[in-house]
């Protein structure tokens, strides 16, 4: 679910970088606009995600020295 979710947040921070350097939404053009059931979906699917890796902050990850 980790990584799952970190790539979702990975498409989010690569469509908001292409949105502030170019002006281009990615998810629009690939789904069908901003406002497209699928384009809502993924956005909706990227926040939740977003929300998800708040936790990944708070874990302690296992040392493997």
């Amino acid at each position: 679910m980790d990584k799952f979710a970190l790539v979702l947040v990975i498409i989010g921070a690569i469509n908001w970088g292409l949105i502030a350097l170019f002006q281009f939404d990615l998810v629009a053009a690939i789904f069908g606009g901003q406002t497209a059931i699928f384009s809502r979906i993924v956005y909706g699917l990227v926040g939740l995600a977003g929300l998800y890796c708040i936790t990944l902050l708070f874990t302690e990850r296992e040392r493997t020295d």
